[in-house]
């Protein structure tokens, strides 16, 4: 008799769940701790995939989803290459209202079952990993080594971890209980126990608003967490980086079709640009979670009018270093250039505010001005890009106007550190390659550098003291957000007062790492995410029933007292 999902991934969940609580490092498809074996990591070769991905190209994208009006054509290569995928345009009614129907037979599937089939959806996408880093790459710009990262097996062990978080969750929701009164009784009648249940009840239809420059690492925790907890989820990737999605939502569809369930539980929804299909989506009433990773100014659009939805939001905003001193200069100026050579798309997840005291920093090679470390940082920058290989490595390509455009403002904002040049790609001589922009600014600039700047820009932000900076950090960080923010100091006061303000402000801190910091899945330290508990509870209700026990209970279910139904 064959085992069902669940059983056959039984092993694998465990150890995640364990690993949740004792925080153990567990990551099987990337290979690096654990259990290997408990898990299929035999990927396609990088020739075979690249023959899967070019038989893609210039091709309609069969998915065989409700509501189909014709193909949509997004997508082009900032690497040259012509995309040409059809992808199905579909009726955004159609999609909610297929959603809906698969709903029941998602959720009475059990969170068992669910949570074997998202194993193997992750197992699956794991065997393809070099085609979805191929397209990443050639969607986002990314270079190809960071594409890999954040398409393959790093990606997926970090779903791994959301899967089995749900699945936690779920498993504290208890099936059945019983109740007795105790204390006053009426009439001095002691009335008879009560019988109830408990189930873990899915919101309804969940929407993942695609990540442009992140499409798979910022995408699959939300896709995972609501597939687990029993919600259907319509796919938006942005028009930009739709394949990596595409490819993810053929999966997931095969899966489930051949597992007798409904394919329509997760489909993909993409529009023409312009069309506002987001927009449009987020707003639909019957869909009641919505999952971003992006600027903050869509993250407060959608807070403000999707209001049937569960919103979970993560802002990009404003990511901060904070510079007091350091004992090791030029590993401090090395880590930062390599840094802020981390971003050429919309989303940021490189430094963008660099605060320092205009008095200087205390360093080992005496004290160093904003001038003279904006000098430092431009000359190593200059050493990095020197060489073609490094380029490739470490910068991606210009994938759109805005981030031309926000390079050619940030240059007029202050005085110009390191400029934005072109700088060739070793593969792709026509690629639209630029090297990161610094620009210094006082403090008092503050309308320049507290927003989102898209692409390689970086302010060097000069305060009045240490305790200046923590306070524009603080107020700056706490307004628009941030993924992380990190602090250089030999001071123990000065971590301990970054550890305060990055609380007040909620963000992830990295104390003395120059070029490992979080919000990069090339960073060691990435898979500090933001979200919390909440990310996966905020996706179900626990209802509970409860009926009359007119006999004693045989069962041996727990009794507990009448009064904690009002806890229900």
């Amino acid at each position: 008799m064959r085992s069902g999902p669940y059983e056959q991934h039984r092993e694998l969940l465990e150890q995640a769940v364990r690993a949740l609580t004792t925080g153990e490092c567990v990551a099987p498809f990337a290979g690096l701790a654990g259990n290997a074996a408990t898990v299929d990591v035999g990927m396609r070769s990088t020739r075979t995939a690249g023959k899967v991905f070019g038989s893609l190209l210039g091709r309609p994208f069969e998915l065989d989803q409700p509501g189909e009006l014709g193909l949509v054509s997004t997508e082009s290569s900032p690497y040259g290459i012509r995309m040409g995928i059809g992808y199905p345009r579909c009726d955004p009614a159609a999609l909610v209202a297929a959603a809906e129907r698969a709903r029941p037979g998602w959720r009475a599937a059990g969170p068992h079952r669910r949570a074997g089939l998202a194993v193997e959806i992750l197992r699956r996408l794991n065997t393809r990993s070099h085609e979805l880093a191929l397209a990443v790459h050639h969607t986002t710009g990314r270079p190809l080594a960071s594409a890999f990262r954040a398409a393959g097996p790093h990606s997926q062990d970090r779903a791994l971890k959301v899967i089995a978080q749900a699945f936690a969750e779920l498993a504290r929701v208890p099936e059945d209980l019983g109740w007795e009164h105790t204390g006053d009784t009426r009439r001095g009648k002691q009335p008879p126990p009560v019988r109830g249940s408990c189930a873990a009840a899915p919101r309804g239809v969940s929407m993942l608003v695609g990540c442009p420059d992140y499409p798979l690492w910022n995408g699959l925790p939300g896709l995972f967490a609501s597939l687990v907890t029993g919600n259907p989820v319509i796919v938006a990737p942005h028009p930009r980086s739709v394949l990596p999605l595409a490819i993810t939502v053929r999966i997931a569809r095969e899966v489930l079709a051949e597992a007798g369930q409904d394919p329509d539980i997760v489909t993909l929804a993409v529009a023409e640009r312009g069309e506002r299909l987001h927009e449009r989506l987020a707003t639909d009433p019957d869909v009641r979670i919505v999952d971003y990773t992006g600027p903050a100014r869509f993250a407060d659009w959608l807070e403000r009018n999707a209001r049937q939805a569960v919103v979970f939001a993560q802002r990009t905003g404003l990511n901060t270093v904070i510079v007091d001193s350091t004992d090791d200069y030029r590993t401090l100026v090395r880590g930062l250039a390599v840094t802020v050579c981390r971003c050429s798309g919309t989303s940021r997840t490189s430094p963008q505010n660099i605060l320092l005291p205009a008095t200087g920093i205390s360093t080992d090679e005496g004290r160093k001005t904003p001038r003279e470390f904006g000098a430092d940082l431009g000359e190593e920058l200059n050493r990095l890009l020197g060489h073609p290989a490094r380029v490739a490595r470490l910068i991606g390509a210009i994938t759109g106007d805005e981030v031309r455009a926000s390079l050619a403002d940030a240059a007029r904002s202050g005085t110009v550190v390191h400029a934005s040049e072109p700088l060739g790609h070793p593969d792709h001589p026509g690629a639209d390659v630029r090297g990161p922009l610094v620009v210094r600014v006082a403090a008092e600039d503050e309308q320049v550098y507290a927003r989102e700047w898209p692409g390689p820009v970086s302010f060097l932000v000069g305060t009045e003291s240490i305790l200046h900076s923590l306070a524009v950090f603080r107020r700056t960080v706490g307004r628009h957000g941030a993924l992380f923010a990190a602090v250089h100091s030999t001071d123990p006061l000065v971590l301990a007062a970054a550890e305060t303000a990055a609380l007040d402000a909620g963000v992830h801190l990295v104390e003395n790492l120059a070029d490992d910091l979080p919000a990069d899945p090339s960073s060691a330290v990435a898979d500090l995410w933001g979200a919390g508990a909440h990310f996966v509870t905020g996706r179900f209700r626990t209802v509970r029933s409860w009926r009359r026990a007119t006999a004693p209970d045989p069962s041996g279910l727990p009794v507990l007292a009448a009064d904690a139904l009002v806890d229900a």
